[in-house]
C-alpha cells in the first residue's frame, strides 16, 4: 500500500460528504434493514472508493493511517457504511498486492473512477467461519475458472460491481489449498436466498448468496493454493484494523452525543452532572476507548513497518487487537447506558443513539469469533516465553 496520502483538506471534504449522507439515511437504513445506497453513491462521486488504490493507477494513494481515519469517522455516523468501506479496502488490498498485471491494470482503474464496489465471498457453511478452509471446488476448463459457490454472508453482495471469491483450488489434496479470485458482476448469475433480518449491522444486508460463472484464467489472485499467505499478509491484518476503526468510531460517536447531550441544559433533564456514579461511568467508558485508540494506533505502526506478520508477537498483537476492541467498544457503550438510563440510553428515538449502537456493537466480538482467535493466540503464547511487547 503507497504511503504518499492524499492532502488532508481534499479527504476531509471527501469524507465529510460520505458521513453527512451516512447520518441522513442510518435512521432508515436500519429500520427497514436495507443497503446503504445513498452513502455508497456517495463513495463513488468522491471516489473514495479508491482511498487505497496507487495514484500509477489513478487512485487517491491513501496510507494504512488513511484508511483508519476514513473508517473510524464514518462510524461515527453509521457502524454499517464504516465497515462496508473497510471491507472493501481490504479487497482493494488484496488485489494490489497479489493481482497480476492485466488484472491491476483493468480492474484498479475502474475502482479509483467509483466504478466498482468490492464484496468479500470468503464465509462457507460447515467451516466454522475459518477462510483457510474451502470444501467447494473451483473448476477448469482450457484457460478458464468454473464457479459454482455458496456463501451463507456477503456483505454488500447484492450491490456490490466485482467479487473476490475463496474456492478449493483445482485438484488440491486437502480442503486447505484454497484459492482466491476475482469475478466481475458481468461475468456471474447470482442467486440471492433468505432474507436479511439480524438485532444490528441491518444496512450491510450481508445476506446469502450463490454466485456462478466462467471466468479467464488471470483473474486468480496470488497463486492457487495459496490464500493463506494472503490472509496473513492483508487479508487478516486489514480485517482487524479496519473493523477496530469501526467499532471504536461507533463508540466515539456515541460517546461524543452523550456529552453534548450532558452540557445542553435543554435536553439532559434529571442527569445530574455531581453524581458520582455517572462521572464514574463516563471515565469508565473514556478510559476504554482511549485504551482501544492507543493499541490500535500500535497495531497499525507495526503493520505499516511491514514487519514479519507472521511472528508470535505480531500475531498475537494483531488478534488481541480484534478481542479487545470488540469488548471494550461495546462495553464501553455499555457503560453509557447505564449512565444516561431508559429515556436517553435504551430508546430509539433517542439523540444519543446508543441503542442502535448497542445492537450494531453486539456483532464484533462475533464477526469472526473471539473464541476463535483466542485459540491460536493462547498457542502462540507459549512460543514467546520472554513476554516481550516490542
Amino acid at each position: 500500500m503507497t504511503t504518499i496520502a492524499p492532502r488532508r483538506q481534499d479527504l476531509d471534504t471527501l469524507v465529510n460528504r460520505v458521513a453527512a449522507v451516512a447520518a441522513a439515511q442510518a435512521d432508515a437504513t436500519d429500520r427497514e434493514a436495507r443497503f446503504p445506497t445513498e452513502a455508497l453513491e456517495e463513495m463513488r462521486q468522491t471516489r473514495l472508493l479508491g482511498l487505497t488504490v496507487p495514484r500509477e493507477h489513478d487512485g487517491l494513494g491513501g496510507s494504512l493511517a488513511d484508511l483508519i481515519d476514513v473508517t473510524e469517522r464514518l462510524a461515527r455516523s453509521d457502524m454499517s457504511v464504516a465497515m462496508i468501506f473497510a471491507m472493501h479496502c481490504q479487497q482493494v488490498a488484496a488485489l494490489v498486492g497479489y493481482a497480476g498485471q492485466p488484472l491491476r491494470d483493468e480492474l484498479l482503474p475502474r475502482v479509483a473512477a467509483g466504478e466498482v464496489y468490492l464484496a468479500s465471498v470468503t464465509t462457507a457453511l460447515g467451516t466454522g467461519g475459518s477462510l483457510l478452509n474451502s470444501a467447494e471446488e473451483l473448476g477448469m476448463r482450457d484457460e478458464y475458472l468454473l464457479l459454482d459457490r455458496f456463501a451463507p454472508i456477503v456483505t454488500g453482495g447484492g450491490y456490490a460491481d466485482g467479487f473476490l471469491v475463496t474456492m478449493r483450488s483445482p485438484d488440491a489434496m486437502t480442503d486447505t489449498q484454497v484459492s482466491l479470485l476475482y469475478a466481475d458482476r458481468g461475468q456471474l448469475t447470482i442467486e440471492a436466498t433468505g432474507n436479511w433480518q439480524p438485532l444490528g449491522m441491518r444496512a450491510t444486508h450481508s445476506g446469502a448468496l450463490r454466485l456462478r460463472g466462467t471466468l479467464p484464467a488471470y483473474q486468480v489472485v496470488g497463486e492457487h493454493g495459496r490464500f493463506h499467505e494472503i490472509v496473513s499478509a492483508t487479508f487478516g491484518p486489514l480485517a482487524h484494523l479496519g473493523w477496530s476503526a469501526a467499532w471504536l468510531g461507533t463508540a466515539n460517536g456515541v460517546l461524543s452525543r452523550v456529552v453534548s447531550l450532558l452540557r445542553d441544559r435543554r435536553t439532559r433533564g434529571s442527569l445530574k452532572l455531581d453524581s458520582e456514579l455517572l462521572l464514574t461511568r463516563l471515565a469508565d467508558a473514556r478510559q476504554r476507548l482511549t485504551a482501544v485508540y492507543a493499541l490500535l494506533g500500535h497495531t497499525a505502526q507495526v503493520v505499516q513497518r511491514g514487519e514479519n506478520l507472521t511472528h508470535p508477537r505480531v500475531q498475537m498483537l494483531i488478534n488481541g487487537l480484534k478481542v479487545t476492541a470488540s469488548e471494550q467498544c461495546y462495553a464501553a457503550v455499555d457503560d453509557l447506558v447505564e449512565a444516561v438510563g431508559l429515556r436517553h440510553g435504551y430508546l430509539r428515538d433517542s439523540v444519543t443513539r446508543l441503542e442502535r449502537a448497542l445492537r450494531d456493537l453486539r456483532s464484533a466480538s462475533l464477526n469472526y469469533s473471539n473464541d476463535r482467535l483466542r485459540i491460536p493466540s493462547g498457542k502462540l503464547v507459549l512460543l514467546d516465553p520472554e513476554v516481550r511487547f516490542d
